[in-house]
């Protein structure tokens, strides 16, 4: 077990014009600076420059308006960050720099890379994040529900917060409870979207500006869609529900600002045109599949230039499926956006010296970054497929994320890792993808469960992998060399193995089957002794990158 070496310091602050003395316990700084060695700086950037200066300018009221993103997420994950924040800001330590550095990156005292353990403080971080009451059960938030069937609606949104107010429960739209942060962003929204000469463009940035203000982010989401700016792609806002790991209800604020690399767009926007095909291919039954989603699916690969939020808070994303409203879903479709100088970044920082540890070293030659980025690719096409909406037997409709509850993400993760090799396994034998790929594919997979299993089980993605690893592993398609440690692809194996996960996941979402979802993490979420090993060995490498973006010495920090 660890040993941590704490240090208790005494910090004073001002409440209700009194002085009031609280105790802050710290990690061992050593460990923290360990901790910080995991990510990788890396300079991120794209070629702003090569645009016109109007469209530069626009560009950098992007960064502004993503910078409160960060400022809204800060509050959104723990009720005591600005406290602490402000305590390490103002602190004559000069170890709290390195403690300032890491909350920075953390969006608050709990390392995302080790599973949300406390860095600064003792409290254990809450489930519902600071969307809830910090002693919110689930079974409170469903009584109250159940007692009061008005406030269903709202309590379930992915936008509100819920808190108590006269002995009460009542839900607060973001709108309200964020608006200090989102008028002065809905305005520099607008700023920017007096700049912008394309259309499409400037549609998104006004009606997300009111979204921001209404709380209603429909009309914004269905503009997104439509967004065809031939430079830039950006989205802002509150998108995914990982922090809240209570019921997975409520959204996180976050932004990417990028540019679009038009040729390598170009190239894969063929995929979007195997869509309907994909989904007929599921291998579930037909009446669990969705033939009447929105057929747009368009593709865009870009450079981040600038990302703020849920989505910079520890690791780092490397692609996104947007928007999660299953109404835009059905009408539209998603878009999917694969972000290829992240990618680069990670593959030659993190994912090649994992691989070249862990694996048998006779399948080392078929790992291959193109492989990484099309699965990258697939597993982003793979959320818009399956069941989203579902009519229950009364009529009335419901979707997969929302009687899934807090398993929804992980489930959700891992159907779109699974079936991401699953629809390239079926391009290829239509002739999309060469079949001569498919074995660098699945030894690439394999290698790259290792990098996101790094990232901590109790997030999302490191969970959904390591359900993967260990169903496959049962099936035979993995194994390891009791001798040397490391792993290999059974690749005549693969195939049916895929298939059954898939047909697996899929069916927990088409049956709404929250207990069977909470059976099937239990059984597959367990760490093996061999993996855990394999795991340890790696201590030494980076676990992610941590970007340092081009364009914050432009704007200043």
């Amino acid at each position: 077990m660890r040993k941590w070496i704490l240090a208790v310091l005494a910090v004073a602050v001002i409440i209700s014009g009194c002085a009031k003395k609280e105790a802050f316990v710290k990690a061992d700084v050593n460990h923290v600076k360990a901790q910080l060695a995991k990510l990788a700086p890396v300079e991120l950037g794209a070629n702003v420059d090569r645009l016109p200066p109007r469209k530069q300018e626009l560009v950098r009221k992007l960064v502004q308006a993503s910078r409160l993103m960060d400022e809204i997420f800060l509050r959104q994950v723990y009720s005591k960050n600005l406290e602490i924040r402000n305590w390490l800001q103002r602190s004559k330590n000069p170890e709290d720099k390195i403690f300032l550095e890491y909350f920075t990156i953390m969006f608050g005292p709990f390392d995302r890379l080790d599973d949300d353990k406390p860095f600064i403080g003792t409290e254990p971080k809450p489930l519902g994040a600071n969307y809830y009451p910090e002693d919110m059960t689930k079974e409170a938030f469903f009584r109250w529900v159940k007692e009061h069937p008005e406030d269903k609606e709202a309590f379930e949104s992915n936008f509100t917060i819920i808190r108590r107010q006269n002995g009460r429960l009542v839900a607060i739209p973001y709108s309200q409870a964020y608006r200090e942060l989102l008028e002065p962003a809905a305005e520099l929204l607008r700023e920017a979207a007096t700049l912008a000469e394309n259309a499409s463009l400037k549609r998104y940035l006004e009606t997300r500006a009111q979204a921001f203000l209404s709380n209603d982010y429909f009309e914004s989401d269905m503009a997104w869609m439509d967004l065809d700016d031939p430079d830039i792609e950006v989205v802002i806002g509150p998108y995914e529900v990982y922090e809240d790991r209570l019921l997975s209800y409520k959204a996180a604020f976050e932004s990417f600002v990028t540019l679009v690399d038009q040729a390598e767009s170009a190239k894969l926007a063929r995929v979007a045109q195997y869509l309907n095909a994909m989904e007929k291919n599921l291998p579930i039954p037909d009446k669990f599949k969705n033939l009447n989603r929105g057929s747009s699916s368009p593709i865009k690969v870009v450079n981040e230039v600038f990302t703020a939020g849920d989505t910079k808070a520890g690791i780092q994303t490397t692609a996104f499926n947007l928007p999660n409203d299953e109404r835009v879903r059905e009408a539209k479709g998603s878009k999917k956006v694969l972000l290829k100088n992240v990618a680069e970044a990670k593959f030659e920082k993190c994912w090649r010296p994992i691989v070249a540890r862990v694996l048998a070293e006779d399948q080392l030659p078929l790992t291959r970054f193109d492989a990484y980025f099309n699965h990258t690719l697939m597993h982003e096409v793979s959320h818009g497929l399956g069941p989203g909406i579902v009519r229950l037997p009364d009529g009335s409709e419901t979707t997969v994320s929302k009687e899934l509850k807090e398993t929804y993400p992980t489930i959700e993760e891992a159907k779109a890792d699974v079936l991401g090799i699953y629809n390239i396994i079926f391009l290829a034998d239509q002739g999309f993808f060469s079949p001569a790929s498919l074995d660098t594919t699945f030894v690439t997979y394999l290698g790259g469960m290792f990098r996101s299993i790094r990232f901590g089980v109790q997030e999302a993605h490191g969970m959904a992998n390591l359900i993967e690893f260990n169903y496959l592993t049962e099936k035979g398609a993995f194994q390891v060399d009791p001798k040397t440690g490391r792993f290999r692809v059974v690749l005549e194996k693969m195939r049916p193995a895929i298939r059954d996960l898939a047909h697996d996941i899929l069916m927990l979402q088409a049956t709404l089957d929250y207990q069977g979802a909470v059976k099937f993490i239990e059984r597959y979420g367990k760490m093996p002794a061999a993996l855990q090993r394999a795991l340890d060995s790696l201590a030494d490498l980076p676990v992610d990158i941590r970007p340092v973006y081009t364009i914050e010495r432009e704007l200043g920090k």
